[in-house]
């Protein structure tokens, strides 16, 4: 497991992210006042600037296109960067097993659908499929929770999770890891 000290980096970063993440998709007047629209269109373009701005439109285009093709489109991230933030849809998949992360958190808000997640308790027969990256079978004492449309999961660092959907589910993922 990660030890204590790691686990700073997660709280310093956690709330900025989380709230990055509970912001409304639907709400266009959101970044209206603060953002110039070359900004964001100089953002949605692809180049790089020092901020990103998704517009309700395009969030809304992305969700469509994952959801047609049951895919994943980063947003935001590079090896280089802090964070990425991506967004995905799944229908009817489950995790084999168990993974965590001794250098990245993972923050999940549910845009449409429902989804189960396995979570805590202990790895057992845990391997190392690189740096600081785990796969277990199983976590004896871990906890199921189900989440829905609109609900936030965080999962620190250290914490064995899988995901199982039943149906179909689409989300936002904001991973912050340890850059080095």
């Amino acid at each position: 497991m990660v030890k204590d000290q790691s686990r700073r980096n997660f709280f310093r970063t956690a709330p900025l992210a989380a709230a990055a993440a509970s912001l409304s998709l639907t709400d266009k007047s959101l970044f209206a006042s603060t953002a110039a629209p070359a900004a964001a269109q100089t953002a949605e373009s692809g180049t790089h600037e020092p901020f990103q701005v998704f517009s309700a439109q395009t969030m809304e285009s992305v969700i469509q296109a994952v959801q047609a093709n049951s895919s994943t489109k980063s947003l935001v991230g590079s090896k280089s960067t802090p964070f990425t933030v991506v967004v995905t849809s799944e229908s009817k998949k489950s995790g084999k097993e168990f993974e965590y992360h001794e250098h990245r958190d993972h923050i999940f808000q549910i845009l449409e659908g429902t989804t189960q997640y396995e979570l805590g308790g202990t790895p057992q027969n845990p391997r190392s499929t690189g740096p600081g990256e785990w796969l277990a079978p199983g976590s004896e004492g871990s906890r199921s929770i189900t989440v829905h449309k609109g609900d936030m999961l965080v999962i620190p660092r250290g914490t064995p999770h899988k995901r199982i959907t039943a149906d179909q589910v689409t989300f936002t993922l904001i991973s912050i890891q340890d850059v080095t």
